[in-house]
């Protein structure tokens, strides 16, 4: 028996990331800086690296792709989460949901690969720094990135159409602060069982692959250090993995939460501070941290400058 989607067209009512709350002004200058800097970070950092030549290089061709990434991350879901603090108005489109979705699905599946990616470049430039510029070269650095968006929009393209094909002719209150899946499921008035599962091996897959290659690059990088038998080695590895390993932390760590991990560890508050975790605080993370390994790296002498102007 098909239930009809009748209200398939009816806008949604986001609850937001606190409700009822006398700490909303707080929060929402709280948020408000957070985005700030983050844009602010993100867009200078892009600027820099297009405009300084001495910055065409692998390394800060795929950290300006990051700051590319974290820039649409944020506006995905921040300034509607801002509009929505300050307003009586709580209400998203049925259209404007789903375009929030398919974008929020690509950024955070494009960041999933190019975490991945990135820790593979730092392999290759404590590792085999005599053969960087040719691993590296500008036609493999731009495979890269372009495997990055492809593997992140794949995901939005195949995710997004099923979600908003479910039926939802019950409540439309998104106990959320943005129209993440999970939350909108929650509404669905059909068995989303099977969906679920896929949408579940869907994003085991997405967080095993780049965890994989994170994995055994930083192995093989702390391999290589330990053979140096040097503190001045040991120094600059660690230097140059802390701050990634620490943003992928926390990162993967939301998302496997989200995902993963099943319906009876959830709770909606601790889906909405999980959720501004990795939607609002990590990507003001990466600008500020991604940079300090890069120009420890650049500075150590650890690989070696392969000039890649066309990136």
């Amino acid at each position: 028996m098909s239930v009809k989607n009748t209200n398939s067209t009816s806008d949604f009512i986001l609850l937001g990331l606190l409700v009822n709350s006398k700490f909303t002004g707080t929060v929402f200058t709280v948020i408000l800086a957070i985005f700030v800097v983050a844009i602010t970070a993100n867009l200078v950092m892009i600027f820099l690296i297009h405009r300084d030549s001495h910055l065409h290089t692998p390394m800060y061709f795929l950290l300006s792709q990051l700051s590319i990434m974290d820039t649409l991350f944020i506006c995905t879901t921040v300034p509607k989460l801002l509009v929505n603090m300050v307003s009586n108005e709580k209400t998203i489109s049925f259209v404007a949901c789903g375009t929030q979705i398919f974008l929020y699905l690509t950024m955070i599946g494009s960041e999933f690969f190019l975490l991945g990616l990135m820790a593979y470049d730092r392999y290759v430039a404590v590792c085999n720094p005599l053969r960087y510029p040719v691993l590296m070269n500008r036609r493999v650095c731009l495979l890269l990135a372009a495997g990055a968006w492809f593997g992140g929009s794949l995901d939005g393209f195949l995710l997004t159409p099923i979600t908003m094909n479910v039926p939802y002719c019950g409540s439309r209150i998104i106990d959320h602060f943005f129209c993440e899946i999970p939350a909108v499921l929650k509404l669905a008035c059909a068995d989303t069982s099977l969906y679920e599962t896929l949408m579940y091996i869907c994003c085991v897959l997405m967080l095993l692959i780049p965890i994989s290659i994170i994995s055994a690059s930083y192995s093989l990088i702390l391999l290589t250090v330990h053979h140096m038998c040097s503190a001045e080695g040991w120094k600059k590895a660690f230097t140059t993995c802390s701050s990634h390993l620490t943003v992928v932390s926390v990162f993967y760590g939301a998302a496997f939460y989200t995902y993963v991990l099943p319906k009876s560890f959830h709770t909606p508050e601790q889906d909405k501070v999980v959720s501004a975790f990795y939607t609002i605080v990590t990507l003001m993370l990466n600008p500020l941290f991604e940079p300090m390994d890069y120009n420890f790296q650049k500075q150590g002498g650890i690989w070696h400058n392969t000039n890649l102007d066309a990136c």
